[in-house]
């Protein structure tokens, strides 16, 4: 039994691995040559495995990029959601609505900071209308939308949002004001900087949701 599980263990170990380098592989790809320019073979032939088991231990291409940006985003292959990480519990844990509006600013900086390389490919396949990428893309924007209601019943729940505002309405504007696309605007095209991005989303943040003053 033991040796078993310890094989069992190898065997594990041994996938995690494979696993890890197909994403990077993949990341470096995609980065570079963008979605469509990036195929299963080649991402098999820079991860130095079989296309099979790019397959095997992933999925085909459109699962490859999920699970990129997936890992990307954490900064790691934990599985932990971003609320149950260090910003995230902070955020929880504050008894200051501003803060707690200001660590959202935080944590949506430091997403971007990962995801920033990945993003043009969102932007410019996106809109292009690769099929795949525009799958991905409302994937991760339903992601958004449940994390960014669930941020905005928490701050309903435990500060009080502004009399005229819903925690739908509160959640929208939070969905839209962190978009990756926003950020990129501000940081890469106007060339702000990333601590600047981050005071002015969270005052933009607390403003839109408590009301000047809170």
């Amino acid at each position: 039994m033991t040796t078993r599980r310890y094989q069992s263990a190898v065997r594990a170990e041994q996938s995690r691995a494979t696993r890890q380098r197909v994403l990077d592989a993949a990341r470096a790809l995609f980065v570079r040559r963008g979605y469509t320019g990036s195929t299963v073979e080649a991402i098999a032939a820079r991860a130095q495995v079989s296309v099979q088991t790019v397959y095997n231990t992933v999925g085909g291409k459109a699962a490859v990029l999920k699970a990129v940006y997936d890992v990307t985003i954490a900064g790691d292959a934990d599985p932990i959601p971003m609320i149950d990480r260090p910003t995230g519990r902070a955020l929880r844990a504050t008894h200051d609505a501003r803060e707690c509006l200001m660590l959202y600013a935080r944590m949506s900086r430091e997403i971007y900071e990962r995801i920033g390389p990945l993003v043009p490919i969102l932007l410019t396949e996106g809109a292009a209308g690769d099929r795949e990428v525009r799958t991905f893309i409302d994937t991760i924007e339903n992601e958004r939308a449940i994390g960014t209601k669930n941020i905005a019943q928490h701050v309903a729940d435990r500060f009080g949002l502004r009399p005229d505002l819903s925690v739908d309405d509160a959640a929208d504007v939070l969905w839209t004001l962190t978009a990756p696309d926003a950020l990129h605007r501000l940081v890469r095209r106007r060339r702000w900087s990333l601590d600047r991005y981050e005071t002015w989303l969270g005052q933009t943040l607390a403003d839109a949701l408590l009301g000047p003053g809170r």
